[in-house]
């Protein structure tokens, strides 16, 4: 007899139908597994074995052969565990012949005869879910996340996620004993206070205008100001001021931090419904940021997907790290390319900077300033491409804090008030694209002929930007991020056409 379990394999978003296959024979005693495993599924044999014995169950003094169908596809992870043991459960005739037909099984098990957690649940169950899987297996700590693809009518519906916690939980659900029930969808969220509030924030009404600006249409924001100006303050805050995750983009997003192991990191489990905000120190490295590893993990510019990426420090990144972003910015994806992987993942994020005028921090200061101004402030600046700089739509200076500024009210208009007015210009943007299927979300995202459709200038405002781009020296890129950001002022200020005031305030944006 040989036992037939299905499992998944994942390739980083992307889930691929594996088969395990259990023979029982006479033979050399012990569990061969073969399919080109990893040492980590090769280790499977050893956990089984001791989640056996913790339960009591006997091997049989025979020869198991484990296949991990199809046999070329290279297998890595700890999650077959489950689908492994079950295919042993079957073959040892513990549990009904029938009882694994149309399931899908992955987890992880511990000495014990524990299910522990595995990453990448979301996907492999909306996968699952599209190939009419009736039931899935998972780790009880991963049934929320994974209980959103067997709800979804789209991928498939209709299958039932049960969350398993140990294998002896398992058998008496298999045996009709003790019956699991199916795990319903749950969400997790933060709640906006975390973030702080704008008004906390003294003064600096130039630098939490752009900040506005940036959340209203998905521009990447540069800031530059001495130490202790706000800029951190500012960039913490951005977050509250976005809209929440459409019911698509949580998905996606949570699919990403499933595949990363990070979905699950709180108790609550289920999707993402907050905007991430990653904020990565400034000794991280390419890896750390665009994915890899030997599992072609994704990086923080896709965590980071649909959300802010805060890089502070910006010229303190080595040279290397800070031009991997170049490419994302532009595309919205990130390819990782491996000998053993070739695995693509969105990063479509929001850049929001922060640096120091040079590296004393205080150019143009004639008492805290160093000897070499300007030339440090120079110096300092070139630590950044021509290029990578010229994707910012905003830069602003966010000049140093008053003692008297301290002492001020704090401002008539938080966060709340703010996050409403960016609130009604994504709506407008939302209307307004809503005939390109999902293509473009916000005003950032316009180019090419749709920059032509929906950023039309009067013979004033055409004259206005030639002047300016000629003068300023912008590159095609810049004259079209003027554009963009000119849109987005244009939302905010409810009116449906692009004026002179918009396109001045988003010119005097381009000067640092």
């Amino acid at each position: 007899m040989v036992a037939h379990v299905q499992t998944l394999a994942l390739q980083g978003l992307h889930g691929l139908p594996v088969q395990v296959e259990v023979q029982v024979t006479g033979g050399i005693q012990g569990i061969f597994i073969i399919g080109l495993p990893s040492n980590a599924v090769k280790e499977s044999r050893d956990r089984v074995r001791g989640a056996f014995h913790a339960l009591g169950i006997s091997l049989p003094d025979k020869r198991v052969t484990v296949n991990l169908s199809p046999a070329d596809l290279a297998k890595d992870g700890s999650h077959f565990d489950l689908a492994i043991a079950l295919g042993l459960l079957l073959a040892f005739g513990i549990v009904p012949e029938d009882s694994a037909q149309g399931v899908v099984a992955m987890g992880e098990l511990g000495l014990d005869g524990t299910v522990r957690p595995v990453a990448g649940c979301l996907p492999a169950a909306l996968h699952a879910a599209a190939q009419g899987a009736t039931a899935m297996l998972v780790p009880a700590a991963n049934g929320a996340e994974a209980a959103w693809a067997g709800q979804s009518s789209s991928m498939g519906g209709g299958m039932a996620v049960y969350g398993v916690e140990s294998l002896h939980q398992l058998i008496r659900h298999l045996r009709g004993e003790e019956l699991l029930a199916s795990v319903r969808p749950q969400a997790r969220g933060r709640d906006m206070a975390s973030w702080g509030d704008l008004a906390d924030i003294r003064g600096q009404e130039g630098a939490k205008r752009a900040a506005e600006i940036a959340a209203a249409g998905g521009h990447h924001l540069l800031m530059s100001g001495p130490p202790g100006s706000g800029k951190s303050m500012l960039a913490a805050r951005l977050p509250g001021l976005l809209p929440p995750l459409t019911p698509s983009e949580a998905l996606e997003v949570s699919m990403i931090h499933s595949v990363a192991g990070t979905l699950g990191a709180d108790t609550e489990g289920g999707l993402v419904t907050a905007r991430p905000f990653r904020d990565p120190h400034h000794s991280a490295s390419s890896v750390a940021l665009t994915g890899g590893g030997l599992k072609a993990k994704p990086g923080e510019m896709s965590l980071a997907h649909r959300g802010v990426l805060f890089m502070d420090e910006l010229p303190e990144f080595p040279r290397t790290v800070l031009e991997t972003l170049r490419q994302p910015l532009e595309t919205g994806a990130i390819t990782i390319s491996r000998a053993s992987a070739h695995v693509t993942y969105p990063a479509r994020f929001q850049l929001i900077a922060a640096m120091n005028p040079c590296a004393c921090g205080y150019l143009g200061d004639p008492q805290k300033g160093c000897k070499k101004q300007p030339v440090c402030g120079q110096d300092y600046t070139t630590r950044l491409s021509g290029p990578l700089l010229d994707r910012f739509d905003l830069r602003v200076s966010v000049p140093a804090m008053k003692v008297s500024d301290l002492s001020l009210p704090p401002a008539k208009e938080g966060t709340e008030t703010v996050a409403a007015r960016v609130l009604m210009a994504r709506q407008r943007q939302t209307e307004r694209f809503s005939g390109l299927s999902g293509k473009v979300v916000c005003n950032a995202e316009l180019n090419g002929k749709l920059l032509d459709t929906f950023c039309p200038l009067d013979i004033e405002g055409q004259k206005l930007l030639q002047t300016a781009a000629e003068k300023m020296g912008l590159s095609a890129r810049g004259y079209h991020r003027v554009l963009r950001v000119a849109r987005t002022i244009a939302d905010l200020a409810g009116e449906a056409d692009i004026r002179r005031p918009h396109l001045a305030e988003a010119l005097a944006y381009r000067v640092l």
